[in-house]
């Protein structure tokens, strides 16, 4: 066999140490997929709200705050590092697999084997490099004032989650449950953000007295509470730096259009040339990459925000730092730091539709670069993810 079959084989060895979970033997009914489904969902929610233990402090800055929503991660708790692990791993082997650095035959069955299990390898010695990079760079303190009985004890609960998670995506993966574990999770936590900012109980001096952090709770107690009514809607629908109701009727607007667009296909007639009369298709989405663009955009833009916010942190009289972004910590978003200059400025969205009036220009750099650089990620994915024109073509014959 080729060289890239002997890399493979390095694997071999510890497949017996990896966990995993068996394909099913029998076709899962709808119902118990369901089940399946919610009962890894909670799992997922419950080490989403579980605190580490251990930890001495969160508060200040989150240098990854941007980063969050995409990995599904939540910070101070178990589900630290989010699906990071995974998604990494799963990218990294793809890459290899379609650049050909890494020779797989995808109808062999060992080889598929193989792949898994050097995914899964390399997604469990992601998870605890990242955890000794958590607890030695001082994000819940320094490993003095934790001591090294906790500092040990957070790289492994920050480890087994990462297994856990590992696994749940395993699950859903060989058909106990339905969908992507990776898109399941994301999905799950973004709409976790849009429930707490539409109904969130907590409060938040604005220098406009105590507001309400959730939109439509903000909207009901303005109405009780204030009598000048048509102030009061435009307050609600426009308020700037906490959530309103314009951005969370434009979240339900936008997720009806992609659920709409989802159902898009293109079915292609398929025949046999050896078996006469016999006769396939094969559908072909509108969203055909789903959201593998956005992810990548998403994980490209979140690590240049992160690398700006620590230059600008320590040269912020430079010139070249000043041009990549300038940061200025805000005064509504917990002491995060928000872009006002520079490229990360651009490249972020802007907060309202106000904002895109004010600065047009900052609007139209915007659109144009989300486009484009999914435009080019759909691409890139497509020839290294083996699901080109040429390799389904291939895959048909």
């Amino acid at each position: 066999m080729g060289g890239g079959f002997r890399v493979l084989h390095l694997v071999r060895p510890f497949l017996s140490f990896l966990p995993e979970v068996q394909s099913a033997d029998r076709k899962i009914p709808f119902r118990e997929k369901v089940i399946y489904t919610v009962i890894a969902l909670f799992i997922f929610l419950v080490c989403s709200q579980l605190p580490l233990y251990g930890i001495h402090s969160t508060t200040g800055a989150d240098p990854f705050y941007w980063m969050r929503v995409i990995l599904a991660s939540n910070r101070g708790t178990v589900m630290e590092l989010g699906i990071t692990p995974i998604v990494t791993s799963g990218l990294v082997m793809q890459l290899l697999a379609g650049s050909k650095i890494i020779e797989v035959d995808n109808n062999v069955r060992e080889d598929r084997a193989l792949l898994n299990g050097a995914q899964k390898l390399l997604g469990i010695l992601i998870a605890v490099g990242e955890a000794v990079a958590y607890v030695l760079s001082g994000m819940y303190g320094s490993v003095g004032q934790l001591g090294v009985g906790n500092a040990i004890l957070i790289i492994i609960q920050l480890c087994f989650a990462g297994i856990i998670v590992i696994c749940l995506d395993e699950l859903l993966q060989k058909g106990y449950g339905l969908g992507s574990g990776i898109s399941l999770f994301i999905a799950t936590n973004i709409c976790e953000n849009i429930i707490w900012k539409a109904f969130s109980p907590t409060t938040i001096n604005s220098g406009r007295g105590a507001e309400f952090e959730g939109a439509v709770i903000a909207l009901f107690h303005l109405l009780i509470t204030r009598t000048d009514k048509v102030r009061i809607l435009r307050e609600a629908f426009y308020r700037q730096n906490l959530p309103n109701v314009t951005n969370l009727l434009a979240t339900v607007l936008i997720f009806l259009i992609v659920i709409y667009f989802q159902g898009f296909r293109v079915v292609l007639p398929v025949r046999s040339k050896n078996a006469r009369g016999q006769q396939g298709s094969y559908p072909i989405k509108l969203f055909y990459t789903s959201n593998m663009p956005i992810i990548l955009q998403s994980a490209l833009v979140s690590n240049l925000y992160f690398i700006s916010q620590l230059l600008y942190r320590r040269y912020s009289g430079n010139f070249l730092v000043n041009l990549l972004g300038k940061w200025k910590e805000s005064e509504y978003s917990g002491g995060q730091f928000v872009p006002v200059g520079g490229l990360a400025y651009y490249i972020t969205a802007p907060s309202s539709l106000a904002d895109m009036a004010a600065n047009p220009f900052h609007a139209l750099f915007y659109f144009v670069f989300m486009l484009s650089a999914c435009a080019l990620f759909s691409k890139t994915w497509i020839e290294v993810s083996g699901s080109s024109a040429r390799d389904v073509a291939k895959q048909l014959k």
